[in-house]
């Protein structure tokens, strides 16, 4: 099968073990997730089957929603409750002050990655070398916070949602703000509502694949891997350029049609005759399956495969 499942992640599995309950279920080696999860974090894990792998870089990059539970007060080695606690401080914040502090992280900020994570400095993974009791110099990294919805307070816990970039660590982000209140803080729960267009009301666990594939239902629920690029505009080579699509070569931009756009004649650029070319797009054969994403050479009318999905 080829396409995206939206997995929901459920606590004390890591997301190789999604992974590879999936090869399990589906009978299928190729398979691959868009970005760790923790082990007792829980939620959306869009996983990539076969061709789709060729996209698991491009989720892992996108934007993130979270839910998480600020535990203010105690700070731990791994910066969320699993870990070892280094300091038990009494909360004497008020709620305003507390959410002035949280407020505060919105925007960019440097984030020092913890060590309990599975960045590589070395060739070693950091948790490994934190686990044998090593420290290393690690070096910050800009994230963005891009909004920040306080659900409620009731201290010494903090329930927010927090929409960020890619590599941010939620973990890090309770441990900063409990240091800027200046009584410590850790990450009691986690659970990760959305990856892009994938949403947790959505999302399958993996006893609800398994029935699904029981059922003859599975390949219904799966979403196809153009539609990850609906933003770019849909061409359709004609049959006559068949061998050089198939082949991966370049093809002129009158071998394409637009989809969906009568008005917009063979060969003409996307704005009209004479107007700029779109810079990518998604191309299909003749009887609509989907080829890859193409590139504008820059010169004359030519597109270049950037990402090819389609395999003969």
């Amino acid at each position: 099968m080829d396409g995206l499942l939206n997995v929901y992640k459920e606590r004390g599995f890591t997301s190789h073990d999604v992974v590879a309950k999936l090869r399990g279920i589906l009978k299928q080696k190729k398979i691959g997730h868009t970005g760790t999860l923790d082990p007792e974090a829980e939620g959306v894990l869009p996983v990539c089957l076969g061709k789709a792998t060729k996209v698991c870089g491009l989720l892992t990059e996108k934007d993130k929603e979270y839910r998480a539970v600020l535990l203010l007060g105690l700070t731990t080695d791994t910066q969320d409750i699993t870990g070892k606690i280094q300091r038990e401080c009494d909360v004497e914040a008020g709620e305003t002050a507390i959410k002035e502090a949280v407020m505060s992280f919105v925007g960019e900020y440097e984030q020092l990655p913890p060590m309990y994570s599975a960045l590589k400095v070395g060739g070693k993974k950091l948790y490994e070398l934190a686990r044998q009791g090593k420290e290393v110099e690690r070096k910050k990294r800009q994230v963005r916070i891009y909004r920040i919805v306080i659900e409620k307070v009731e201290l010494p816990r903090v329930t927010m949602t927090v929409n960020c970039s890619r590599g941010t660590y939620i973990r890090t982000l309770c441990h900063d703000i409990g240091n800027r209140i200046g009584c410590g803080g850790c990450m009691e729960s986690l659970v990760r509502t959305s990856v892009s267009d994938f949403y947790i009301k959505d999302a399958m666990t993996l006893k609800q694949i398994e029935n699904l594939r029981d059922e003859g239902a599975l390949e219904q629920a799966l979403t196809p891997v153009d539609t990850l690029f609906l933003s770019y505009p849909a061409y359709c080579a004609k049959e006559t350029a068949g061998k050089r699509l198939y082949n991966g070569n370049p093809l002129e931009f009158e071998e394409l049609v637009r989809e969906g756009r009568p008005d917009v004649r063979d060969g003409e650029a996307e704005s009209g005759k004479g107007g700029d070319f779109p810079e990518k797009i998604r191309i299909y054969d003749w009887n609509r399956n989907f080829i890859g994403i193409y590139s504008y050479e820059g010169t004359g009318s030519f597109y270049r495969p950037e990402t090819l999905f389609f395999v003969v």
